[in-house]
This record gives C-alpha cells, sequence and structure tokens, in this order.
C-alpha cells in the first residue's frame, strides 16, 4: 500500500492485467517469459503487490497496453468495497 504526502493511502491492483491476459489468451507464465519477468515478482502482482515501473514497462510492451489497462489505484474507501477475495489478494491461473 503506498501513502502519499497527503496521508491518502492507495491500493494497487493488477485485475485489469489479469483480465486483458484472458482476453488475448495468454497465460502468466507466457507473459513472464515475454516480459522477461521474475517468477517472485509475478507472485508480488499476484498479491497486488507494488512492483518496478521497469517491470511495468515491459509488460505494456509485450501486451500493446498503456499503464492504465494493467494497473488500477484504489483508495482505501474503493478497497473496503471490493469483496474480500479480491482484497489485496488474487488467485490467477498461473
Amino acid at each position: 500500500m503506498f501513502e502519499f504526502s497527503e496521508g491518502c493511502d492507495m491500493a494497487i491492483s493488477y485485475n485489469k492485467l489479469w483480465k486483458l491476459l484472458i482476453d488475448k489468451k495468454m497465460s502468466t507464465a507466457e507473459l513472464r517469459k515475454a516480459a522477461d519477468i521474475a517468477p517472485n515478482t509475478l507472485t508480488r502482482m499476484k498479491r497486488d503487490q507494488e512492483v518496478t515501473m521497469q517491470v511495468l514497462e515491459r509488460i505494456c510492451e509485450v501486451l500493446h497496453a498503456d499503464f492504465g489497462e494493467i494497473v488500477e489505484y484504489l483508495s482505501d474507501e474503493d478497497n473496503e468495497q471490493l469483496p474480500l477475495s479480491e482484497q489485496g489478494s488474487s488467485n490467477h491461473l498461473l
């Protein structure tokens, strides 16, 4: 979770990425290889944890997508409205 100087907490969600992979019929293993992502980095993403901008850039290049198509920032209020299964942890097929 990120905390900005104003005291506003934001959570990251990669749900858009997982949906985009489904639309493109690409597995997470294929993405990992194509974007040269370490397995532990992909695990962090599955847990909706932060990763480097370089990783996100490589994913965008591979998928021909923009950041907004793979990452979403949620305020605490938005995150509280998500079902518990989607808060801070995502279960996705490899």
